[in-house]
């Protein structure tokens, strides 16, 4: 059984990432249950280990923390859900590409749940939706926008790090850098998109959806 932390208020960064680094380790040993921790942080910013400096647009702005996960830089803040995961990939074929796939359907069949759209683009990471309420590109496509994040990390085939699902975050903050080194697209929410959905109904949905896509829930 996977064990489900849910935590009120903002969480500090750095304590979120020694609790991790400290879970994953003992999942590792057997000591310990694998863990979907649902957390809120703080403002900040948080840089991948593709991360361009160019991408950070405004340094000073909020705190900016390096970090060993894929992927370049990302926003968190309140109104933000942000899951990570602790999930022994050993036992679960060794198959990373695979594992990635599941998280991203884990955030496509959440977001189904309010009737919405998430799509994998390829070269883009993370969760799109079309705007079709916005113009379209120069090139004549569709607008899209990103709703979800995905940046994880192995060591010794335990996964840490995780999803962020925009349920209500100040989108003007995510102007301090460029979302996964995407210029061309934006960034939504589920309030944005014009869902009432409250922290607790992404939660709900977040569980009955990974129980779907893994097997395994509360």
């Amino acid at each position: 059984m996977v064990e489900w932390i849910i935590s009120n208020g903002l969480t500090d960064y750095d304590e979120a990432v020694s609790f991790m680094e400290t879970r994953a380790a003992a999942i590792h040993a057997g000591e310990a249950k694998e863990c979907i921790w649902l957390v809120e942080h703080p403002p900040l910013y948080t840089a991948g280990t593709s991360a361009k400096v160019e991408d950070l647009t405004d340094p000073d702005r909020f705190p900016v923390y390096d970090t060993k996960r894929g992927g370049q830089y990302t926003y968190h803040g309140p109104g933000q859900r942000v899951a990570y995961v602790m999930l022994d990939v050993a036992k679960r074929g060794k198959d990373v590409r695979c594992f990635v796939r599941d998280l991203e359907k884990w955030v496509i069949e959440t977001l189904d749940q309010f009737n919405i759209k998430g799509e994998i683009r390829d070269g883009r990471v993370g969760v799109w939706v079309v705007r079709n309420d916005k113009p379209k590109t120069i090139t004549g496509a569709d607008a899209e926008d990103k709703v979800a994040a995905i940046g994880i990390r192995l060591r010794k085939w335990v996964s840490f790090h995780g999803i962020s699902i925009n349920v209500e975050p100040d989108l003007e903050h995510f102007t301090g850098i460029v979302p996964c080194g995407i210029t061309e697209h934006g960034v939504t929410s589920l309030v944005d998109l014009g869902l009432p959905v409250t922290m607790d109904d992404v939660d709900v949905a977040l569980q009955k959806a990974f129980g779907e896509v893994f097997g395994q829930s509360l």
